[in-house]
């Protein structure tokens, strides 16, 4: 095959989930489509030669594709004297600082936000994760296009009935996150004194210690995973109302619809686009509206299965890799012209 061209692809962290499943899993499409991707792991710290080092390989390159990377100041002017197509692809609230607490406001930054501005002039294209990250950068961005965040069907298989736990509730993240799963431990510990083999299946690095509630602890790895949700019966995703989880891009939800679970999910952000409330799952804002979501979707098996089936379709339809990562493409292709 003739090579199209070459692209270049610029992250910070090459292990962040967000490179792994949207750009980073779209380098295979583009190289099937005859371009050659290189990806390069950009130095961190506060240094302007980490852009000069790379003039040899941008001037060889069609694109450049930034991978939730804000430009320093003086690195954007040194991109556009290239004159190379810029892509920036975002899936969360970068411009802001993550706060601290789930109850507290992010912490805003004229610096974070004047690079993310930066970024977004310099780009011909945003490619963001949600419409919330989309009109944010449309305050700068000559052009903005929403891409979700994929997840890769296939690896999700779908289950029979009878191989679902009835009554485990499962809930997957990182571990600074665990303090949104807290505020459900008074609504789950009501539940578990209502139906005593109730399990809460946590897939993380770290486990909460909740002795009113019994606990299944999973050490979350890429393979397990999988496996881990296939046998839940409820996926969890609480999240409090603010300007830092409204620019989430809800794939947690959309991996437990992939596995064919019914969802309960605070509606924040991208939550409410993502679960159809009473068709594929339930929107929850208060301790009652989650105890009463849960305690349905517990004790009617038809119901929860109903809701699993209508979800893992929604994923099929919207939200498969098969069906985004074309797309992605394609946008990518448009940039280099």
């Amino acid at each position: 095959m003739t090579s199209r061209g070459r692209v270049e692809v610029w992250t910070t962290d090459p292990s962040l989930p967000s490179l792994r499943h949207r750009v980073g899993a779209a380098i295979p499409e583009l190289e099937s489509r005859g371009w050659q991707v290189h990806l390069h792991v950009l130095p961190s710290r506060p240094w302007i030669g980490r852009v000069l080092s790379r003039r040899t390989p941008l001037e060889q390159s069609r694109l450049l594709v930034l991978a939730k990377v804000r430009l320093r100041p003086l690195e954007d002017r040194l991109l556009r004297r290239t004159g190379i197509p810029v892509v920036l692809d975002v899936d969360d609230a970068v411009h802001l600082r993550r706060p601290r607490r789930p109850d507290l406001e992010p912490q805003r930054s004229w610096l974070r936000t004047a690079k993310f501005a930066a970024t977004c002039r310099l780009a011909h294209l945003v490619v963001a994760g949600n419409e919330i990250l989309a009109d944010t950068a449309r305050r700068w961005a000559r052009r903005v296009e929403v891409v979700p965040t994929p997840v890769e069907l296939e690896r999700y298989p779908d289950r029979a009935p009878a191989d679902r736990r009835r009554h485990t509730l499962v809930w997957i993240g990182l571990p600074e996150n665990l303090d949104e799963l807290e505020r459900l431990r008074p609504a789950v510990g009501r539940l578990a004194r209502e139906i005593p083999d109730l399990t809460l299946r946590v897939v993380c690095s770290r486990f909460p210690d909740w002795p009113e509630v019994r606990l299944e602890g999973v050490p979350w790895t890429s393979e397990g995973e999988t496996e881990a949700l296939a046998g839940a019966a409820v996926g969890l995703m609480p999240l409090s109302d603010h300007e830092w989880n409204r620019g989430k891009c809800a794939f947690k939800l959309l991996q437990y619809m992939a596995a064919g679970l019914p969802c309960v999910a605070s509606p924040v952000g991208a939550n409410r686009s993502v679960v159809a409330d009473g068709v594929s799952g339930f929107l929850a804002a208060t301790p009652e509206q989650w105890e009463g979501a849960l305690r349905r979707l517990l004790c009617d098996f038809e119901l929860a299965l109903r809701l699993g089936r209508a979800g893992r379709e929604r994923v099929r339809r919207d939200f498969d890799r098969r069906v985004v990562l074309p797309r992605l493409a394609d946008l990518l292709e448009e940039a280099a012209g």
